[in-house]
């Protein structure tokens, strides 16, 4: 099929993810859960490496996200925070007033990126019992009372299928008048439905650029369904193997599908009661394009989602930075406005990430728009 039509964007934001402590599919947990000076230097890390923010992740069993983040943020300077959240667990009043609590403390550092729930045994972990469709509606719910509660200064009140409050008023309002960034992941019809409706970004995991510009055409068909007279940025996520060579580069992720195959580290995500097809469409899209071929592209390898269950962004970009940045600035070329990125070797990748990779894309975008100043600039999605 054809790329999407909007024109490719001369700046890019770039998302790293950071844990609590030193664990990976590569590498066994070592230390506590929450290990604070490890998560200092991995927060840093990143600051340094020149990303613009960090993914702070969410499931049943992780510390508590914003959290984490006020605590990245009283030691870091300026790194944006992204805290992935799902709608259902508090109150939508009581998560606007919470995030933007955070975004003033920060000086407008924060942005949440809703994760609605893919997973049904993984839900009922925190005691959500609603099925796939019904959560969908709850987050459609739930984000349009955010967007109000961040941007209304009179008392309002709501009654619908999920949330119903009287005379909602707060003393906090984000550090924005434009209010707090909002990213949004998933795969499925309605993900597509609801983030198109609500999202400053969509967020995507990497997939051949022929299917990730028909997701991008989804979405955009979605925002103009809504209504909406803008588009919502594009996130893809890959995880970046580099060395000095091609030969070096695949070496290297041969050595680390064999680690991850061996059972060692642990998933971000980790498959539920055993099952063998997830449920979420974004694993079941991811295991797909597996099956079909190991090499997809200019650098896309997809075995390393095969050998974790798809659980979570798993397929891998290999090959020089010269190489992988070219792939990443392939999805550029489609539509992808944020690129997010993280390691199987996690802290030292987002160090060689910022020496190596991150500044051969920016430079190619720099000189992008310099020669082509009537180009439109992108850094995210507009409402």
């Amino acid at each position: 099929m054809s790329a999407p039509s909007s024109s490719p964007a001369t700046s890019v934001e770039f998302i790293g993810m950071i844990e609590t402590q030193e664990v990976s599919e590569t590498r066994p947990a070592t230390g506590p859960a929450i290990d604070p000076d490890y998560t200092i230097r991995f927060a840093r890390a990143h600051e340094d490496a020149g990303f613009d923010r960090i993914l702070i992740g969410y499931s049943s069993r992780r510390p508590d996200g914003t959290q984490v983040a006020a605590h990245m943020a009283a030691r870091t300077e300026r790194i944006g925070l992204l805290i992935a959240h799902r709608p259902g667990f508090v109150a939508p009043t009581l998560a606007a007033r919470s995030f933007a609590t955070l975004d003033r403390f920060t000086g407008g550092r924060v942005a949440v990126h809703t994760i609605t729930g893919g997973n049904d045994a993984e839900q009922r972990k925190d005691g959500d019992y609603l099925d796939k469709e019904e959560r969908y509606d709850r987050t459609d719910e739930y984000l349009g009372i955010l967007r109000r509660a961040w941007s209304s200064a009179e008392p309002f009140g709501h009654e619908g299928r999920h949330y119903r409050f009287e005379d909602y008023s707060s003393d906090v309002l984000p550090h924005r008048a434009a209010g707090i960034p909002l990213y949004f992941g998933g795969s499925s019809e309605a993900a597509y439905r609801v983030g198109g409706k609500h999202a400053d970004t969509f967020a995507l995991w990497g997939e051949p650029l022929a299917e990730t510009a028909e997701q991008i055409a989804s979405v955009r068909a979605a925002a103009a369904a809504a209504g909406r007279t803008g588009t919502p940025g594009i996130s893809v996520s890959f995880r970046p193997i580099l060395a000095a060579t091609e030969e070096l580069a695949w070496e290297r992720a041969h050595r680390i599908l064999d680690t991850i195959r061996t059972g060692t580290g642990r998933p971000f995500f980790h498959q539920q009661n055993g099952e063998r097809t997830p449920e979420n469409a974004g694993s079941r899209r991811l295991l797909a394009a597996a099956a079909r071929a190991d090499r997809h592209d200019r650098a896309l390898w997809t075995p390393t989602a095969t050998a974790t269950g798809a659980g979570g962004n798993t397929t891998a970009l290999v090959g020089t930075p010269e190489t992988v940045a070219q792939a990443l600035l392939d999805y550029v070329d489609i539509g992808a406005t944020t690129l997010l990125i993280r390691g199987y070797d996690p802290l030292d990748d987002a160090i060689d990430y910022g020496r190596h990779l991150i500044p051969l894309v920016r430079q190619e975008l720099a000189h992008r728009a310099a020669t082509t100043p009537s180009a439109l600039t992108a850094t995210g999605g507009t409402r």
